[in-house]
């Protein structure tokens, strides 16, 4: 009848519950810490160190990365210690990029050593992590990834909480951060051991594809392009903001930034759930439609929402903040965009075909132009955001959608 049964259906919703459970803790956590900073820090001080959890935001793209070649390969059929040793690799690599950055990110935000420190000190661990989220996600284990997301999230934020309660500025926050993520390290290491005879898990594999392919660092960093593209074009507008705008006006953007980030963050695990999915010839272009569906379903919530609860933002962050009231509702239109945009690139990634990524990064260079010669105000700098989201996104779900619909005509 081309639809799926009710049976077939429930495993994925109990799925996409799960993982929703344990995003939405991080995610909490991670809101709570930057409302707290917002609030402890000032609003200069707090400009600093979001600017900082913008980069290591994009420093986690090689961790994300690999969390889906790691997922991928496994649906395909890949060995578990192969893949840990291809994680390993990457992390190796990712702490000598960190330590090159440190003082070009000291000079082009001009903050700390320290901070700047914290910031990339993180980007190894990141790397760990997403390497047994990976495992767990493309064993189809995702009550373990469930737990291991929520307590990713309390871990590093916990310490963070404590720092900034104690008085000590953002640098001792992100290196507080940092030694969370350590211990969130070595529990996703843990739970993303084989829990089945090897053989046991190799014929399961067998049944759901019969064929494996090679992969290795060059297989992240086609990957990583993709999610570089995404994490740059989500990111970006934080880190012109410390350029365009004075220091009051930049952090204010950079709260604003929470309702965004909530929108994009929000429906993560749609694409977590469906992503194995994605990689599986037969089930991929259905999986793909739903993805994107489900994704503008909540999007257009997150943005009701927004406009709902905009007039809590100074109760919650301080009156220094009510400036950027009026436009919340536009910073989680330009998250929900980003989220359906992470959607459809994430198919590309899941079928290897990363070429796409192409808009995105052409639309990031549009971005970046275009707001340092005319944005001078925090309104004018998330309308562009938006409105490249919006030309991106477009483009990209059209083209992903058709190449869907080619897929199915032969089953």
């Amino acid at each position: 009848m081309g639809g799926v049964s009710v049976t077939s259906r429930l495993p994925v919703i109990a799925d996409v519950t799960l993982v929703t459970a344990g995003a939405m803790t991080a995610n909490a956590a991670g809101y709570l810490l930057q409302l707290l900073a917002g609030r402890w820090l000032g609003v200069t001080g707090y400009g600093e160190f979001a600017s900082l959890l913008a980069v290591q935001l994009m420093c986690a793209v090689p961790a994300l990365a690999l969390q889906n070649v790691v997922a991928r390969e496994l649906v395909r059929g890949a060995s578990a210690a192969a893949l840990w040793r291809l994680v390993w690799r990457c992390a190796a690599l990712v702490a000598l990029a960190a330590v090159v950055l440190v003082p070009v990110v000291t000079w082009l935000l001009q903050v700390g050593v320290a901070a700047a420190a914290g910031a990339l000190g993180a980007a190894p661990l990141l790397v760990v992590i997403s390497g047994g989220q990976g495992v767990l996600q493309g064993g189809d284990r995702f009550r373990a990834l469930a737990f291991v997301l929520a307590g990713t999230g309390i871990a590093r934020v916990v310490p963070a909480v404590f720092a900034l309660a104690a008085g000590f500025g953002a640098a001792a926050a992100l290196w507080a951060t940092a030694a969370g993520y350590g211990i969130a390290a070595v529990g996703a290491c843990a739970a993303g051991q084989p829990t089945r005879s090897l053989a046991s898990l190799r014929e399961s594999l067998r049944d759901r594809t019969p064929r494996t392919t090679g992969f290795g660092v060059g297989t992240v960093l086609r990957a990583a392009q993709v999610q570089a593209a995404l994490m740059a074009l989500s990111s970006a507008d934080l880190i012109i903001a410390r350029v365009v705008l004075d220091s009051s006006d930049a952090g204010r953007y950079a709260l604003g930034s929470i309702a965004a980030k909530i929108a994009f963050w929000l429906p993560q695990a749609i694409g977590v759930v469906l992503y194995p999915r994605m990689a599986q010839p037969h089930s991929s272009a259905r999986a793909i439609r739903d993805a994107l569906g489900v994704l503008s379903a909540v999007g257009a919530v997150a943005v009701v929402g927004a406009a709902a609860l905009a007039p809590l933002a100074p109760v919650l962050a301080g009156h220094d903040y009510a400036p950027i009231v009026d436009l919340l509702w536009l910073f989680a239109l330009d998250g929900a965009l980003l989220a359906l945009l992470q959607g459809a690139l994430l198919s590309a990634i899941a079928v290897d075909r990363t070429a796409l990524a192409t808009a995105t990064w052409i639309g990031l260079i549009v971005e970046v132009s275009v707001q340092l010669i005319a944005a001078r105000s925090p309104s004018a700098l998330i309308g562009i955001a938006t409105s490249v989201a919006a030309a991106v996104t477009a483009v990209i779900v059209i083209v992903v959608l058709r190449s869907a619909r080619r897929i199915e005509v032969p089953a």
